[in-house]
């Protein structure tokens, strides 16, 4: 039974569907919505950091490019929900693949300052270049079409499209880790050189990486516009990186549940710890702190070391 309910991702998707729902109804809707997003935008950061072993200091361009492409469509062009979050889609898909075969050439630190170099870039066109389409600082306040009983200024709409489309995300992101091209992204992480000896592209692998977790980033990004309803700077701003990267360390990365975790657990502590602690962050540190020391694969990480300890032993007894 243990051993099903290790390898179960209905198992998973159960036990944080039902725990948004219940946090919901119990808390607020509308911040709970927000944990969800992140959760989804947090999926899309880990499928260079967790999967393929490149950790991008620069992702929130790929949030903002989803958020802005949203924004720019809605205003401009026809303000319906779901062509506005396609644009968005798409315009973090083709943010990847014009940045991507620049970006995926290296590695290390300087994959990690390439992406914060492009993500000023966006900052100051967001900012400055392009004002007056964005709004500059100030931003832009937009409205959405409503059909029937899909209306996005509904909270209680918002936040279960935001749960269908974090468990579709998900199960994607399982499947695909599960398939060949996962495969080959763990053994990128693990030696590119023995791969590229073994014959295989990967640069194009890293690539079509790229562009999936740009797409990803930039959907969570799309959301949040139609769940704020407006849409500036501070989607895209280099400063926010570190917050996908700590959600990313508190669950464990490389693990879907994990981001989830460590994605839900980050903005329980941003949202919540503040009204008590002033210097709340100072809390963050030390935690984080401890799971580099001590849980260095996340919650998740080690509750699954955990599990496997225990299905080992009961194999040994059995």
């Amino acid at each position: 039974m243990l051993i099903k309910l290790r390898h179960s991702v209905l198992f998973a998707i159960s036990c944080f569907v039902i725990g948004f729902i219940v946090f919901a109804y119990s808390a607020s809707i509308n911040k709970v919505t927000d944990f969800i997003i992140f959760c989804i935008y947090v999926l899309g950061f880990d499928v260079l950091y967790g999967h393929m072993g490149r950790i991008s200091f620069g992702h929130t361009l790929y949030l903002g490019a989803g958020a802005y492409g949203t924004a720019m469509f809605a205003k401009y062009v026809i303000p319906d929900p779901f062509l506005s979050i396609a644009i968005g889609i798409i315009t973090g898909a083709v943010v990847g693949i014009i940045l991507g075969p620049i970006v995926v050439k290296t590695k290390g630190a300087a994959f990690a300052l390439i992406n914060v170099a492009f993500n000023q870039v966006g900052y100051f066109l967001v900012l400055v270049a392009l004002a007056r389409f964005t709004g500059g600082e100030d931003g832009v306040s937009l409205s959405f079409k409503n059909y029937g009983f899909i209306n996005f200024n509904n909270m209680h709409f918002l936040f279960y499209f935001s749960l269908v489309s974090l468990v579709v995300v998900y199960y994607l992101m399982y499947r695909l880790y599960l398939s060949a091209f996962g495969a080959m992204l763990i053994g990128i992480k693990e030696n590119e050189i023995r791969v590229r000896f073994l014959g295989y592209n990967t640069h194009k692998y890293k690539w079509i990486a790229f562009i999936i977790s740009t797409s990803i980033s930039a959907f969570a990004g799309s959301l949040y516009v139609v769940n704020y309803g407006f849409v500036n700077p501070s989607f895209i701003d280099p400063a926010r990186n570190v917050e996908v990267i700590f959600a990313a360390l508190i669950g464990g990365p490389g693990t879907e549940i994990g981001v989830v975790v460590g994605g839900t657990a980050y903005m329980v502590i941003s949202n919540y710890l503040p009204k008590y602690i002033t210097r709340w962050e100072m809390f963050l540190g030390i935690a984080l702190l401890i799971i580099a020391f001590k849980f260095r694969k996340g919650i998740m990480g080690y509750i699954r070391e955990f599990v496997d300890k225990r299905i080992q032993a009961l194999k040994t007894i059995g």
